[in-house]
């Protein structure tokens, strides 16, 4: 494992009677541009709501990671509860097991979140790179998701699918850059063989880095960019997915604690 010392991501307190901290927790990169767009979507989802304690932490190949987190959470507010909430796409072996492992074995109370998607927004968030490609009428869409040996991973990939095409309004097929069938190269020869225009490819990945390198040379006639995107502002409707998801945890953890709970976001 090649472990990159950045600093961790940003961190917004404000006092708020003991709201459950958020722990943003990606995957992490050795890529210095998706680096900076998974903190700037830290950054942003802080901003959004500056009433929250926002952490972020990692899952792999970079630090902090989450049980490291954890520990620092509790050494300043013992017994504070988190609330983890992935920045994956799905629901694999790193929310299911590694998050929840972290979560059963802390000193807090800790629950976690389901993965960013599937979620009509990313679909909404997926179009709109597509038509800064200049998608057309006659291209063939092909969804490049990371891929994963989790059955309901690879599953919610192909809602998300279902979800871009009832955007589109036009058939929408997936393909897997790693793990999963079909592999992206072979959904685009498929997809190149029935098709009349060009074949473009939906980046379902969350930042810069490996994988997104990998769907760029496919072989498809156009690729559009991550969901974030080095030195721009994250997608609101990105940011508003985290904050939906911790608000609907977090009112959880405070309703069996019989604490009360409010929550609003700044955009």
């Amino acid at each position: 494992m090649i472990v990159v010392p950045v600093r961790p991501a940003p961190v917004r307190t404000v006092q708020t009677g003991g709201a459950p901290v958020l722990l943003a927790t990606s995957h992490g990169t050795s890529d210095p541009a998706g680096q900076r767009a998974v903190l700037a979507l830290v950054d942003a989802v802080a901003a959004a709501a500056p009433q929250l304690t926002v952490v972020g932490g990692y899952v792999d190949v970079q630090s902090p990671d989450v049980p490291t987190c954890l520990t620092g959470i509790a050494a300043e507010a013992a017994a504070r509860p988190v609330v983890i909430v992935p920045l994956l796409l799905s629901a694999g072996y790193h929310v299911r097991v590694d998050l929840a492992e972290a979560a059963a074995e802390a000193g807090q109370p800790v629950r976690v979140t389901g993965a960013l998607g599937p979620d009509p927004r990313l679909a909404r968030i997926l179009a709109d790179r597509l038509h800064e490609i200049d998608l057309q009428p006659s291209d063939t869409v092909v969804l490049a998701a990371a891929g994963s040996t989790d059955a309901n991973a690879v599953a919610d990939c192909h809602t998300v699918g279902g979800q871009l095409a009832a955007v589109l309004g036009r058939s929408v097929t997936v393909g897997f850059i790693s793990a999963a069938e079909p592999r992206l190269a072979d959904a685009v020869l498929t997809a190149r063989a029935a098709a009349s225009g060009r074949v473009v490819v939906a980046t379902y990945l969350l930042a810069p880095g490996y994988f997104a390198g990998l769907a760029e040379t496919c072989g498809a006639d156009a690729v559009s960019r991550p969901l974030l995107v080095d030195g721009e502002a994250p997608p609101q409707r990105l940011v508003d997915v985290v904050l939906d998801l911790y608000a609907s945890t977090a009112r959880l953890e405070q309703a069996l604690a019989g604490l009360p709970w409010s929550f609003s976001t700044r955009s």
